[in-house]
């Protein structure tokens, strides 16, 4: 909503509301006793308010006044505090800490803490188990909060309700990310929110192109939507965000994580710079303040302060008893205002209503009209699914690589330097009957798309190698990528041995120690692996750490998705590069069988070979598509990542999916035997092919797995991954309850190789036995 000049309230009004504030602020300045040290800083407050009353009364005719009528109720009390902190000449002290931590009892001491010492707005930070924008220390508190049992948002509403109940008057923001506010239900959030006493939301990975649903059910209920605007923020997207705020806006300082540093970012006057040229709303800056030459430093720039993960450090270390008042202690050394100080400022009151004045040098409302983009947002979805849900810093890369992509992908000359390593990869991989596996099910047919034939071992080198040139293309030299069964890792540190490009490889620490053979492979070729030990230590937290390294290191930095899952347009990107699979089979399978098969079959985890493999057969109705999911101990069990099978909608890593989650929205903890599989998420196409009723999607245990894997090797002398070995599992199945004239197609999508001592272990576990003798644990 833009604050435009024909939604301004009537001059009268503003002029007796201003004057009247005004007279009070002034009293209540001159009431102020001098005291030893501070008299000419009393002197000079005096003064500044006297100053401050007589622009008013002189200048009301020159100043542009923002405060729009329809404001809703959270947008105003959030103008009135950046009012007042401004009539006191000084930036608006805007501290945030997470609600939980360090104890959920100790949340109203640590609000109680920070008003007294100063703090102006409070962000309220609602625990979730992926906060991918976060440092180390947002991240900890995050955690220690869940482990707290703090799960869900009606316990941070019952926060909000208490802290309201014990007289504190401070505006609230709820900040997090969207998925528990999506599975809480919009609607049914705002009118809860606005009961406890919240006056706005900021949510970090929901920018405006997804928010429009999310911003009209708060304004319906009286609350504030806060944008974000990054140092990588376009000229375009500036116009965009502030056409969306209508309170003040969270200007991030730098790209990268939350958390303390030892300076203050140097760009930060061009970006408040292009900031207040669209807007006079005001701009309070975070990330990385955490000293008092920091706080006075930015405060001079800007409207308001932030300050968060530095709070939660000093949560941390208070002396137990103790945390409101070493909190207010911190809060006040931080701003250089003393309690007192504080005390008496805040025990100013208006009986009207404080307005933002701006400079009067723009009127916003026509510069959106006039500049402000529509934005097209279908163009990002696969039906319901998909979407760009990521933090603003992000935003921007992601354009630039929707601009190449689209760019590249039809030209001839990008084409014939992708196909030019096909002979590398080892492409076309054959396609293979096997006679064996089909007699010992008793029915279809049933053909080997043999991906585990190429370089590498898997199909995970059919993306990585096109992603690099693409890389390449984007003047990138930096490439960052996660990997689960470390397939991905591999194929990516050889296209960049191959391509002479810097590989860092993001593993979770369980895989590291499951997919050994694999970490050393990566670092032969020169990868750097680094080991995610946070989390449930898998592939979800491998996803995290890639992003939150590819937010902090945009400008050199590719971020090499291995499956199709993320935000658009990686699912479109790695779907297209993983297509020659299907491509391939189809036309092979008109070769070798004259006709296309009756069924297609694949694993999925985020599912990068199946939907490689589905794509160019969907538009074939005759052809069923079936996808193999990990049920791990049991679809019946907490102990499993069937996604599709089992899960909800809702939105992780950038995308809406499917999910594994609580009803709360926190993600649940998988598990599979195979490390490739283990992830709580789908690709959104995928995700669409299920809703759609296009694809069928089926759960696969871990011993099924193990048959499967056991059945194929024994009978076709051809060793699988235990993610293929899921799909050649069903494929038995499915074989054995269709004609003989039938066929079924499988990606068998990598070998075995690196899962040989899984097996070893898990074959005793199911009473499946080999001929050869099992070596016991």
């Amino acid at each position: 909503m833009s604050l435009n000049a024909s939604a301004r309230l009537p001059r009268s009004l503003l002029l007796r509301s201003l004057r009247k504030s005004g007279r009070r602020y002034v009293a209540a300045c001159s009431s102020l006793k001098p005291r030893a040290g501070v008299t000419s800083v009393i002197k000079e407050k005096q003064i500044r308010a006297f100053s401050t009353a007589r622009a008013v009364e002189e200048k009301i005719e020159s100043f542009g006044v923002s405060t729009a009528s329809d404001l809703s109720a959270g947008s105003k009390h959030i103008l009135e505090t950046f009012a007042l902190s401004k009539a006191q000449g000084r930036p608006t002290f805007v501290a945030y800490t997470t609600i939980g931590y360090p104890t959920l009892e100790g949340t109203i001491d640590v609000i109680r803490g920070l008003e007294r010492g100063g703090a102006d707005i409070i962000e309220l930070g609602v625990p979730f188990t992926d906060p991918l924008a976060d440092g180390p220390t947002i991240q900890r508190a995050n955690q220690v909060a869940l482990e707290n049992g703090v799960n869900s948002l009606d316990q941070c509403l019952e926060v909000v309700r208490q802290a309201r109940k014990e007289g504190i008057t401070t505006p609230f923001v709820l900040m997090g990310y969207y998925n528990p506010f999506l599975m809480y239900g919009e609607k049914k959030l705002m009118k809860a929110c606005r009961d406890a006493g919240a006056d706005g939301f900021i949510v970090v990975d929901l920018p405006p192109e997804e928010a429009a649903s999310f911003k009209e059910a708060a304004s319906s209920e009286g609350l504030s939507y806060i944008p974000l605007i990054a140092p990588t923020t376009s000229e375009d997207r500036v116009r965009t965000l502030l056409s969306h705020a209508d309170s003040f806006v969270y200007a991030v300082s730098l790209t990268g994580v939350t958390g303390a540093r030892k300076k203050n970012a140097s760009n930060l006057p061009e970006l408040l710079g292009r900031i207040k040229n669209y807007s006079d709303l005001p701009v309070a800056v975070g990330f990385g303040v955490g000293s008092p030459e920091q706080f006075s430093e930015a405060g001079e720039q800007c409207d308001g302060v932030i300050v968060g993960s530095a709070i939660i450090k000093h949560s941390s270390e208070a002396p137990e008893g103790e945390l409101e008042e070493s909190l207010a202690n911190f809060c006040s050394h931080l701003t250089g205002r003393s309690l007192k100080e504080i005390s008496e400022t805040k025990a100013i009151k208006t009986d009207g209503p404080v307005n933002w004045v701006s400079d009067g040098h723009h009127d916003s409302g026509k510069v959106f009209d006039s500049l402000c983009p529509t934005l097209d947002e279908s163009k990002y979805r696969f039906g319901e699914f998909g979407g760009r849900y990521v933090p603003e810093t992000l935003m921007e890369p992601l354009e630039e690589l929707e601009e190449v992509y689209s760019n590249v992908k039809d030209d001839p000359s990008f084409k014939e330097e992708c196909a030019a390593f096909y002979s590398y990869i080892g492409r076309p991989t054959p396609l293979h009957l096997a006679d064996r596996l089909t007699q010992h099910a008793g029915g279809a047919r049933i053909w080997l798309k043999r991906e585990d034939l190429n370089h590498t071992g898997a199909h995970k080198i059919n993306n990585a190698i096109c992603q690099a040139l693409l890389a390449k293309r984007l003047g990138k030299s930096r490439i960052i990528a996660e990997t689960g069964a470390g397939q991905h890792g591999v194929a990516t540190a050889t296209a960049c041995a191959k391509l002479e490009l810097e590989c860092i490889v993001y593993m979770g620490a369980a895989d590291v120690e499951r997919q050994a053979l694999n970490v050393f492979r990566m670092e032969m070729l020169g990868a750097k692996v680094i080991a995610v030990d946070s989390g449930s230590r898998t592939l979800k937290d491998a996803i995290n750490e890639a992003m939150r390294d590819w937010v902090t290191n945009i400008q050199s930095t590719h971020y090499l998705v291995g499956s199709a899952i993320g935000p658009y347009p990686f699912p479109t990107i790695v779907r297209d590069f993983q297509s020659i699979i299907g491509s391939e089979s189809r036309a092979q399978m008109l070769e070798k069988a004259g006709k296309l098969p009756d069924a297609v079959i694949a694993c999925v985890g985020g599912g990068s070979n199946a939907i490689g493999m589905f794509h160019p057969f969907v538009g074939d109705e005759s052809v069923r598509l079936i996808g193999c999911e990990a049920a791990g101990d049991g679809i019946d069990t907490n102990s499993h990542s069937a996604t599709l099978a089992m899960g909800t909608p809702g939105v992780l890593h950038g995308t809406r999916t499917y999910l594994l989650q609580e009803k709360t929205g926190q993600i649940i903890g998988t598990h599979s035997i195979s490390a490739g599989l283990d992830y709580p998420g789908v690709g959104p196409e995928h995700a669409n092919l299920k809703f759609s009723g296009r694809a069928e999607y089926k759960p696969v245990d871990d011993r099924q797995a193990l048959l499967g894997f056991k059945a194929t090797t024994m009978k076709e002398g051809i060793i699988p991954a235990l993610e293929s070995a899921h799909a050649l599992y069903q494929a038995i199945e499915e074989a054995k309850v269709m004609d003989k004239d039938q066929d079924i197609l499988v990606c068998l999508s990598g070998r075995g190789d690196k899962d040989i001592g899984t097996i070893r272990k898990s074959l005793p576990k199911f009473g499946c036995k080999l001929n050869v003798r099992t070596i016991q644990e």
